[in-house]
Order: structure tokens, then sequence, then C-alpha cells
């Protein structure tokens, strides 16, 4: 007899797009259909829209896998969903994603691979992401080549000691018609602004001109800061028109300084990264974070609903700081790779 499929409200908490990568991520790794009802669609004309969307999963297939938004549509967004199935593959995966690389309202490629791919290593995952052309808002046209081992199961991570902060480096470019001017400019201004807060570290916010390897024009800033204990936080933002560079590097140097100000061992952008890999996890993960945001809390949530794993939130107590940290303590549901 089959199971019915589980069903996800993908209107509760945060809603939107996240319930549906999380879904169905663990859909394919556990096996079981899922029903997405009251999913919220943001049409071209701003009005919402409202679907449903049932998988039935068959067995995750390792190889070559191409996946193109044709838009500017993120391709971190795309590797979200992908990433979590292909470790759970019969072999090594290579993921062609195309559209997006430095996009709104998503994660950063650089973001992907600067922070997000090395704590992931922490939990047994290893990929690599050769990033060969990057493409930008309205047109896309970038292309990143994503290769993934698979794993036996993942190991949970512990996450509770920020440390100090070591280094601060960056990048901040500029491609297509835009000028090289754009890049130094805010690079400049994040420099200037992270200075004010942080006096005795040398900051490297390198000013790119991107030539050969970029689709259109854009221009954007991405700084990373690391901590002694291997702890890592990023602040980001993207040229807009009619914005000036300066704006731009003092918007990512101040959301920078924000995540590394409230003391948790990941920004606010990690946070609900890592929840996923967290619930898949044999044994038990702690992650010190600031305040938990929607999105995290809507990921626990779907986990929760969709795996064995148990998610506590508790506040931390921390004398060395005034501001208020919370642990996120995650049993996780131990998934195994029946193919390996």
């Amino acid at each position: 007899m089959e199971r019915a499929a589980a069903e996800v409200d993908g209107s509760v908490m945060e809603g939107g797009g996240q319930i549906l990568r999380v879904s169905a991520a663990l859909s394919c790794i556990t096996g079981s259909s899922i029903k997405i009802t009251k999913i919220r669609l943001w049409m071209l004309s701003g009005s919402v829209g409202s679907s449903e969307v049932t998988l039935t999963p068959g067995k995750i297939k390792s190889g070559n896998h191409t996946a193109d938004t044709q838009t500017a549509g993120s391709v971190s967004l795309l590797l979200q969903v992908a990433l979590p199935c292909a470790l759970f593959a019969d072999a090594s995966s290579q993921l062609c994603l195309k559209g997006g690389t430095n996009a709104e309202m998503a994660p950063q490629i650089d973001y992907t691979v600067k922070v997000l791919k090395p704590i992931l290593e922490k939990f047994g995952v290893h990929f690599d992401c050769d990033i060969r052309m990057r493409g930008y808002y309205p047109k896309g046209g970038g292309e990143v080549v994503v290769t993934v081992n698979p794993v036996k199961e993942l190991s949970p991570v512990t996450m509770t000691e920020r440390g100090n902060i070591t280094k601060i480096y960056g990048r901040a470019f500029v491609a297509g018609v835009l000028p090289y001017k754009l890049a130094k400019d805010m690079s400049a201004a994040a420099v200037r602004t992270i200075r004010k807060e942080i006096k005795e570290l040398y900051i490297n916010i390198q000013p790119l001109q991107e030539k050969d390897k970029a689709c259109g024009n854009g221009n954007g800033i991405i700084i990373m800061a690391e901590s002694s204990t291997g702890c890592l936080f990023a602040g980001s933002a993207l040229g807009k028109k009619g914005v000036y560079a300066d704006k731009v590097g003092i918007e990512a140097a101040e959301m920078l300084l924000r995540n590394i100000r409230n003391n948790g061992c990941v920004d606010e952008f990690l946070q609900d990264q890592l929840i996923i890999f967290m619930a898949l996890a044999k044994g038990t993960s702690r992650i010190r974070t600031g305040a938990v945001t929607l999105h995290t809390q809507t990921a626990i949530h779907i986990a929760e609903q969709l795996t064995e794993a148990k998610f506590t939130i508790s506040k931390s107590e921390d004398e060395l700081s005034s501001s208020v940290t919370y642990i996120i303590e995650c049993h996780g549901s131990g998934a195994s790779n029946t193919h390996l």
C-alpha cells in the first residue's frame, strides 16, 4: 500500500521559495511523496497567485545534470535544492547550473563558495564549484559547474565558540560597460565603514573588472570575515541604477559588521542554510546564532515535519557580550545513503 503524501503548507511562516526548496530536497532524500499546497507565487504584475505541487521521488541519480533558469534566477538557490540530493546519490554528480550568479534576494555565488562550502565541509560535505560565466539581472547567462561527492552519512557539527575576528577580505566587481572606478569606490567606502569599528586588522577588498567571464552589466561587493575558531561571516550588496557606488559598499560593510556584532558563530544567511544538513546528520549539532530569522524557523518547521529530526532553540547566556545569542540544537535524523 502506498503511503499518502505528506502535506506541506506552502504559506506558513516565511512561505514561498524556501519551503519549496527544503521540502523537495527532503522528499527526494527520504523517498517520501509530498504535496505542497498554498504556494505563494509572485506574478510579474505583482499580484499573488496560489498553487500546489506534488512530488513523488524516484531513486536519486548520479551523473551529469543541467538546470537552466533562462533568466537571472539564482544558481545558488538551484544548488540549495540539488546539493543535499546529490549527497545521497550512488556516485559523484556534476551539476551544470545556469542563470544569475550574483542576484538580488539570494546568496551571491561567492558566498556559496567562500562561506557555505567551508562550513559544510565540517558536516562531511565535499563539492567543487567552477564559475565558468557570471550572469547578472535581467538576462542571467551565468554558468556554474558543481561536482558533488556522495556521502554515507553526515556528521553533526558544533559551532558555539566565536573567538576573535582575524581576517577581513572580499571582492568589489564591475562587469560589462560599467567603469572600473565603481569597483574602487565600493571597496574604499566599505573599508572606511569597517575601519570605524575594527581598527587593528588589515582589510583587503579587491576591486575587479570582469571581462571575458561575465554576461551582461553588473556591479556588487561581498566581504567576508574569519574568526580564530573558523567561523565565517559575510556582508554583500549589488549595485542598482541610480545608486551611488559608495552606498553599495557601505551597505555591505554594515551588514558584515551587524553579523560580527551579534557574536554568533554563523551569520543571518548561513543559519537557515545549515538547517537541512543538521536535520540529516547522525548525532547532535549545536550552533550559536544571533537572532533566529523567520527563514530559519521556517526551515526548522519543514525539517521536523519531513524527517525524524528534533530541534530546540535556547537563549545563550554570554557574560562577554551584551548581545543576546541563541543555541540552535538538533538531534539529527541520521539519514543514511543506501546506495553506498
